[in-house]
C-alpha cells in the first residue's frame, strides 16, 4: 500500500474526537504555551501571532507546561495548547481525560544538566543528590519523575522552573536539573560552564514501561559546547485542542500551522521538522475532526 493510501486509510479511522457542528468560533482563541525561556513560550507566541494575522485572533497564555495545559483544555479554560507526548498519553490513558490532537510537531529532548565541574557523569550518580525536577504541572516534572523511578533513585526533589533551576545550579543549591525542551534551549545557551549528562541507558527502561512515546535522541555536537553528540531521551511534542472546539476552526488552525511553519522558528536540529506525514501520529490522543479533515484533503 502506498504512503498516500496508508495515510488516507489511517485518517479515515481517526478524527472521531471533536466532531462538533456549527459556525466557526468567532471568539479570541486561548493558546496555552509554557514557561519563560522555553521553546513552548517562543513557539506559542509566534503561532498565536500567525493565527491572528490569518483571521483567527489568538491570545498566548504562559503556563507551567504540559500537564497544566492539558488540564486547561479539558476544563475549557483554553482552546489550544502545547504538550509533550508522554504527558498527553498519561492524561488520556491513565487519567481518562479528553483532549484532541491537532498535530505531532517536533521532537523534544530531555536535558539532564550539571555544572562542567560536577562529578555526575551518569543519571545513576544522582542518587542522594539535590535535583530540580521541574515545576509541578509541567511535562518536565512528569518525565523527570519517570526517569528517577525507572532507575530506582532517591533524590531530594526541588520543583523549580528553568531559570530558577539554573540559578540554583550555579549557586550550588542543587546538583542537577531536568529540562525537557528544544535543542538548543536559549536559556541554556546563555549560561557558561554547563554540561549534559547522557541518558541513553534510560531510553530502554522507559520504553519497556511506557511504550514507544520515548525515543533515543541525539543532541548534536557543539550544542551547549559539547565536543561530541550526547545521547538522551526524546519524546514528541503535540499541538492539542479542547474537545469541543468547532471543526471548522481546527481545520483553519491546522492549515495556518502548516502554511506558517517556516515562520515559527523551530530549532534547526534533528527531529524538529513539522511534516504532514508524521503529524497524524499522535498515539493515544485522537485527532480532532477538523485536523483530520485537513489531512484528508491532502490524501483525498
Amino acid at each position: 500500500m502506498s504512503l498516500s493510501r496508508r495515510a488516507f486509510v489511517t485518517l479515515s479511522l481517526l478524527g472521531t474526537a471533536g466532531c462538533v457542528g456549527g459556525p466557526p468560533n468567532t471568539h479570541r482563541l486561548r493558546l496555552v504555551t509554557g514557561t519563560a525561556g522555553g521553546l513552548y513560550e517562543t513557539l506559542g507566541n509566534r503561532f498565536a501571532a500567525e493565527l491572528t494575522r490569518n483571521g483567527l485572533p489568538t491570545s498566548p497564555i504562559p503556563s507551567p507546561g504540559s500537564i497544566e495545559n492539558l488540564t486547561s483544555l479539558a476544563e475549557n479554560r483554553a482552546d489550544l495548547g502545547l504538550a509533550l507526548a508522554d504527558s498527553a498519553d498519561f492524561f488520556v490513558r491513565e487519567q481518562h481525560r479528553q483532549v484532541s490532537a491537532v498535530a505531532r510537531m517536533y521532537m523534544n529532548y530531555v536535558h539532564l544538566v550539571v555544572m562542567v565541574s560536577s562529578p555526575i557523569t551518569t543519571a545513576r550518580d544522582l542518587s542522594g543528590k539535590r535535583v530540580s525536577v521541574g515545576l509541578e504541572g509541567s511535562g518536565t516534572h512528569l518525565t523527570a519523575l519517570r526517569v528517577l523511578q525507572v532507575l530506582h533513585l532517591k533524590v531530594t526533589e526541588s520543583p523549580l522552573g528553568l531559570d530558577e533551576s539554573l540559578d540554583a545550579l550555579e549557586s550550588g543549591a542543587i546538583d542537577g536539573l531536568f529540562w525537557s525542551g528544544g535543542v538548543p534551549t536559549p536559556a541554556l545557551t546563555t549560561r557558561p560552564h554547563l554540561r549534559l549528562v547522557p541518558l541513553d541507558d534510560v531510553v530502554v527502561l522507559l520504553r519497556r514501561r511506557y511504550g514507544s512515546i520515548y525515543e533515543l535522541a541525539l543532541v548534536p555536537t557543539g550544542v551547549y559546547g559539547a565536543a561530541q553528540p550526547v545521547q538522551t531521551v526524546g519524546t514528541p511534542s503535540y499541538l492539542v485542542s479542547r474537545l469541543g472546539l468547532p471543526a471548522d476552526v481546527v481545520f483553519d488552525v491546522t492549515r495556518v500551522l502548516f502554511e506558517s511553519r517556516d515562520k515559527l522558528g523551530a530549532p534547526n536540529a534533528p527531529g524538529m521538522v513539522l511534516d504532514k506525514r508524521y503529524a497524524i501520529d499522535t498515539g493515544a490522543v485522537p485527532l480532532h475532526e477538523g485536523a483530520a479533515r485537513y489531512y484528508r484533503s491532502d490524501y483525498g
